[in-house]
């Protein structure tokens, strides 16, 4: 049970902060907040991702230019360039690798108005960090498995970050039904939609970038977006793009 509790908790905090902090506010601006949120959030993003953390700055470039060329050539990671999902990842890994590192260039529009924190992400974006945090996990494993199979999670644990861009990626551009005609192959992969926090309507997303909420029929149900209410309504931060 505690490796259960540990690996759900894991997978949706580290989640939840992604679609949250990294994907509708660092990429897209949904919604503003003050200072000390924004830096409350930007460390709890680096707590919750652990060993998979990503730098919020590279992430929204690399997201906008997704929207930017969506299922195109120039896409960072559509799915229907790469005969596999691993050679999309390690093609977005190289493009993010290198906004990260400042040696790849990129129109001046994609990295306009982005949350920066240049000491939480050199320690996020460390080796001996990423190592650190997972012996971390390594270690609750040792202290609470009770069966062999369990070990077969740490590797989720280590890549949690990449694990969930990938099926974002991979399957909300390849797997599901259409809502609109955008231009692209944006899919919505419900009933996985509630499962992701509402990252898989990705047709519905595509088609409004601007709209904190994903979810666009009755029967699409977007729990991050329901959350952002909550927080909007306690005053953490003030939702400014209501889209349709």
């Amino acid at each position: 049970m505690p490796i259960l509790i540990f690996f759900l908790a894991h997978w949706f905090l580290s989640l939840f902060f992604h679609t949250f902090f990294l994907h509708r506010y660092a990429s897209h601006k949904m919604f503003t907040m003050n200072k000390f949120w924004e830096r409350f959030y930007y460390l709890t993003t680096f707590v919750s991702m652990g060993s998979s953390y990503l730098v919020p700055r590279a992430y929204a470039v690399l997201h906008r230019q997704h929207h930017a060329y969506s299922d195109t050539e120039k896409d960072p990671h559509s799915p229907h360039f790469f005969k596999d999902i691993f050679r999309m990842m390690i093609h977005t890994k190289r493009i993010y690798q290198g906004i990260v590192n400042k040696t790849l260039n990129f129109d001046a529009k994609f990295g306009a108005n982005l949350p920066s924190w240049e000491s939480i992400d050199k320690i996020g974006d460390n080796w001996m960090v990423r190592l650190a945090f997972g012996a971390a996990y390594t270690l609750f494993y040792i202290f609470f498995a009770t069966q062999w199979w369990m070990y077969l999670l740490l590797p989720i644990h280590f890549l949690m970050g990449p694990i969930h861009g990938a099926i974002v990626n991979w399957a909300g551009h390849k797997y599901g039904y259409a809502n609109f005609n955008n231009g692209d192959k944006s899919k919505n992969s419900e009933p996985w939609g509630f499962v992701m926090m509402g990252e898989l309507f990705q047709n519905n997303h595509h088609k409004f970038p601007d709209s904190p909420k994903f979810s666009k029929k009755w029967f699409e149900i977007d729990p991050t977006y329901y959350i952002m209410i909550m927080m909007h309504w306690v005053g953490m931060i003030r939702i400014v793009k209501q889209g349709k």
